[in-house]
């Protein structure tokens, strides 16, 4: 099966002539001479970038979200591939208003026009997963109604199992495989695309967010009207914005565009390190600007979340790095279990200095983040760091963080904007304010807890007394099974002198 899928993937990239794509980027000639003799070879007329984009299409719902973060990095790809994959962030072919209409149909138990006022019957997006359309509730709240794609749960476990496929041909072949631990990072991404596949559970998401960021200066997230939510359909409250790619709109517009991109990373950190919980899906066509200058989010099918112990290592490794702190870097790595125990800190500490240093005190036009990228990863092989599923979703995001912000504002200084803010969590999280805050949260359980402590205490020193019993009574049971043992030898060896000296 493992092969017929990577057979399957082999054909698609061979129709779309995504090998020769992938040869001439990484400059091997011999394997293009090679492809050209293969025989069957059709003369494709379309540009590169655009076969890309079909082929992706093609292999299906995962691998357009692929296409849709590769987007945001223009950084990393050539203007064309850029441009051309933007089209996957909200404009993937929809499927037929008829079917849509049939799926609300089933699902309310009655006719489109009984359930709203009014009902836009072309699709205004249309993503991987589900498309939305735009309705006007009984009472007359303008809402927008997302429908999930039908058929899309097989085609979801079709393209993870390609995945899967692809990453346990990769670590069977590939040194690195392993220490990545592909397999891992596909089983948490098909866990959230799992959750995708559940509207009910998006809408909960939905409100989450909506519910931290309440009267927040910074984002605006929809209500969700729960009465018409079912787990194929999603109604939500209609939010108007403009898409943040458009900047020159924006622009004329009157927003502050460099303040917008500002915002953008402080946005990203409260979500990570205020509540531990994050929009995890932050391409262009899921983020929107309204006309007071909000961040306005839709889509809420990924959002992931972190420990208290992930937040406390991973804002130490930022701060350290803000501070140029490499060592610190490197010893935080160390003690989260990321690098393993025997590693040589001052070892260590060079080789992030190497990597990090070049890029500090320049604005994000001015860094080239392929080249850091294939330095860090070339360091982290080096010194076996590990890389943390749980963490992947999170690097995901701050690669469309970072894309986003070069794109509003390519002098954005990312090092100073979110220095600050890191700067003040961690003073919540540790000192005497951080002592206080922690109080605070802990009063309402001791306020619980003490008035039972005596009866816990004393449940707690019977429990011992009675483990101390049951101890000591097995202690005595395996000492006399012992000394059975002991007799009984011993009455065979006397039984054993006496037939010996009777047949002697």
């Amino acid at each position: 099966m493992r092969f017929f899928r990577l057979f399957k993937i082999i054909l698609i990239a061979y129709r779309f002539g995504l090998d020769e794509i992938l040869l001439e980027q990484i400059h091997l000639r011999a394997l293009k001479v090679f492809s050209q003799l293969l025989p069957f070879r059709t003369q494709l007329k379309q540009p590169r970038a655009v076969r890309l984009r079909l082929a992706l299409e093609a292999l299906g719902p995962i691998s357009i979200k692929f296409g849709q973060m590769l987007s945001t990095r223009r950084d990393l790809l050539a203007q064309d591939f850029a441009d051309e994959l933007a089209f996957l962030q909200d404009r993937v072919p929809p499927f037929p208003s008829e079917q849509a209409v049939k799926i609300l149909e089933t699902v309310y138990r009655k006719p489109v026009n009984e359930v709203f006022l009014e009902f836009d019957i072309k699709p205004v997006a249309s993503a991987s997963v589900a498309q939305v359309h735009f309705a006007v509730l009984q009472d007359g709240t303008q809402a927008a109604v997302k429908i999930l794609r039908p058929t899309i749960a097989p085609v979801i476990a079709h393209d993870v199992a390609l995945m899967e496929t692809g990453a346990w041909l990769l670590e069977s072949i590939w040194p690195d495989g392993k220490r990545l631990k592909l397999r891992e990072v596909v089983a948490e991404f098909a866990r959230h695309l799992d959750d995708e596949l559940d509207l009910i559970r998006e809408a909960a998401n939905c409100s989450q967010l909506r519910r931290n960021f309440l009267n927040s200066p910074l984002l605006q997230v929809p209500e969700v009207y729960w009465d018409y939510c079912h787990p194929e359909v999603m109604v939500m409250e209609r939010m108007i914005g403009t898409p943040i790619s458009r900047v020159e709109i924006l622009r004329t517009q009157g927003i502050d565009v460099p303040q917008l991109a500002r915002m953008g990373v402080e946005i990203f950190f409260t979500q990570v390190f205020r509540d531990g919980y994050f929009h995890a899906d932050m391409h262009p066509g899921n983020i929107f600007v309204g006309s007071d200058g909000r961040y306005i989010a839709v889509d809420f099918g990924i959002m992931g979340t972190l420990s208290e112990q992930d937040k406390n290592y991973l804002a130490q490794n930022f701060l350290a790095f803000f501070r140029r702190d490499y060592r610190r870097v490197a010893e935080t790595h160390i003690e989260a279990g990321w690098a393993p125990r025997n590693t040589r800190v001052d070892d260590f500490e060079a080789a992030i200095r190497a990597v990090c240093e070049p890029i500090f005190d320049r604005p994000l036009k001015e860094i080239y983040f392929g080249r850091v990228l294939l330095r860090l990863f070339q360091a982290s092989r080096q010194f076996n760091v590990e890389i943390q599923p749980q963490l992947v979703l999170l690097q995901k995001t701050l690669l469309n963080i970072e894309g986003l912000g070069r794109d509003l504002d390519p002098d954005l200084d990312l090092w100073k904007t979110a220095k600050p803010f890191l700067e003040n969590w961690m003073a919540e999280q540790i000192g005497l304010r951080g002592l206080i805050t922690h109080l605070q949260k802990e009063a309402t359980n001791w306020a619980v807890m003490l008035p039972q402590f005596p009866r816990l205490m004393h449940y707690n020193l019977d429990k011992q007394r009675a483990r101390n019993l049951e101890d000591r009574l097995a202690e005595l049971v395996a000492q006399q099974k012992r000394q059975s043992l002991i007799l009984t030898l011993v009455a065979v060896l006397l039984a054993g002198l006496l037939l010996a000296r009777v047949y002697l």
